[in-house]
């Protein structure tokens, strides 16, 4: 099996590291992850500037671009042939609910999937994690269960792990996206010239939050499979947005 690895925390990622040296028993492993951390990114292509693609060591190669360039790249340019399935991860940090909107670790999985392959996105939920291993060991077995009954081409795992030691991991729970109330205002200070900026404030607490949300199962140990869809069309739409545009005039 021909496993192509990526991330948005960058290449120098301990998430990164960890998973790639357990993949590696798993079939041949060809790293391509971002030159810097480029969480947010979502999933942005770099389309006015040259993509660089710098070995780092046998199979490995730092990106100067976004998780989805890095993807793109890839498949598309550094692989002799296409790989079996795209990982993207671990993230340090949860990836719940309204993240996946802006995750570029979520981006790297969905350009693999927009590119015709299995993919897995797979955070914990932990910026400075203590149990990475639990998350390798959930990823593996994603990984075993994806080769013995593959899921519909159009399916994309978004799997988020507590930060516990393995024994303390409940099980897999299937979980749709929570919400999160809206974010915190923009934080305006100062340059050293004295000129305005502004950081992006914290994403907002979690809303909508109940069983059978990705958020409920991380807090009661479950390890939280959720799974994505690129199609964001909203189907049961269409005919009431037909009979709504009857009335519009060109």
């Amino acid at each position: 099996m021909k496993i192509l690895l990526s991330n948005d925390d960058g290449y120098l990622s301990p998430g990164l590291t960890a998973l790639a040296a357990a993949m590696r028993a798993h079939g041949e492993v060809t790293v391509v992850a971002p030159d810097r951390d480029r969480s947010g990114a979502s999933n942005s292509l770099t389309l006015e500037n040259p993509l660089r693609a710098t070995p780092t060591g046998p199979g490995c190669y730092k990106v100067n671009g976004t998780p989805t360039d890095c993807v793109h790249l890839g498949i598309t340019g550094l692989m002799a042939s296409e790989p079996d399935m795209v990982i993207s991860g671990i993230n340090l940090g949860a990836n719940l609910g309204d993240d996946v909107i802006y995750s570029g670790t979520v981006a790297g999985a969905m350009e693999g999937r927009h590119l015709g392959l299995p993919a897995i996105a797979v955070s914990i939920a932990a910026f400075e994690p203590r149990h990475l291993p639990t998350a390798v060991r959930a990823v593996e077995s994603v990984v075993r269960r994806l080769q013995d009954e593959p899921l519909p081409a159009d399916v994309i795992l978004n799997i988020n792990v507590p930060d516990l030691p393995l024994e303390e991991i409940q099980g897999y729970r299937a979980t749709r996206l929570g919400h999160r109330h809206k974010a915190e205002p923009a934080t305006r200070t100062t340059d050293p010239r004295g000129e305005t900026i502004f950081w992006v404030g914290p994403p907002g607490p979690a809303q909508d939050a109940g069983e059978g949300t990705d958020f409920h199962a991380v807090e009661q140990g479950y390890v939280s499979v959720t799974p994505l869809q690129i199609d964001l069309t909203r189907h049961h739409q269409l005919a009431i947005m037909a009979d709504w545009l009857e009335g519009a005039k060109p």
